[in-house]
């Protein structure tokens, strides 16, 4: 197997194989939640002009979002694990749109059929599809700081993940210390933690708290929407 870590859209480009879409900060830490909590599926899209007009066409979806990291105005929820994490989707279509992860899945869908989402909450189970999978090419994709630099923490879960497929460890403590100080930083700076709690910093450090994969399927009117699969 395989294992190629790439950053940013230039390598949800380039992206083969079974490719993960990696986005710790916050996107697929919040479907994770999202999907745990019952929702029957997450519509991933790019742009917010597809996301309102999905809502207009199906009044009962809910829309989840962030630009700059604060919610949408218009929308039901932002980017927020803290935000969410109780609140109950069970039965329920949401449309997610972020500025770096569901970019990276449009991105990569183009190239390949085999995506998944990416963070520590469900590491466990993206190792252990993996495996179950043996494809010849894995490719891990950090999708960064708005899709436009690399960030510690997307970059760790790939390594993360990587190691645990090659039967190395990790040492998580040290990973987590390091994003606090570096990335993660502005969860705890007074003068943005309105949009970046510190709450959210911790639930997207938990590790393995979910025990199934999003799985990135092409429905209807070529959507791309993430299900649970689980492992």
């Amino acid at each position: 197997m395989k294992i190629n870590i790439l950053q940013l859209l230039e390598g949800a480009k380039r992206a083969e194989g079974l490719v993960v879409i990696i986005d710790v900060f916050r996107a697929f830490t919040v479907a994770c939640y999202v999907i745990g909590n019952g929702a029957k599926k997450i519509i991933t899209v790019k742009d917010v002009e597809t996301a309102f007009r999905l809502k207009d066409e199906n009044p009962g979806y809910i829309l989840i979002g962030e630009r700059n990291e604060s919610i949408v105005p218009g929308f039901d929820f932002g980017n927020h694990p803290s935000r969410i994490s109780d609140v109950d989707f069970t039965g329920k279509t949401v449309v997610l749109t972020t500025s770096a992860g569901t970019r990276g899945i449009v991105c990569a869908a183009k190239n390949t059929d085999e995506i998944i989402t990416g963070s520590f909450i469900n590491a466990g189970a993206i190792v252990r599809y993996i495996r179950e999978k043996n494809p010849d090419v894995v490719s891990l994709v950090c999708m960064g700081y708005s899709a436009t630099y690399q960030v510690e923490e997307d970059t760790f879960c790939a390594e993360y993940i990587k190691n645990a497929l090659e039967n190395r460890d990790s040492d998580f403590v040290r990973m987590e210390e390091i994003i606090k100080d570096t990335s993660g930083r502005r969860f705890f700076d007074p003068a943005t933690m309105e949009h970046s709690p510190p709450e959210d910093f911790y639930l997207c450090m938990q590790l393995n708290v979910f025990d199934f994969v999003l799985k990135v399927r092409r429905g209807e009117k070529n959507l791309l929407a993430l299900f649970r699969e689980n492992v």
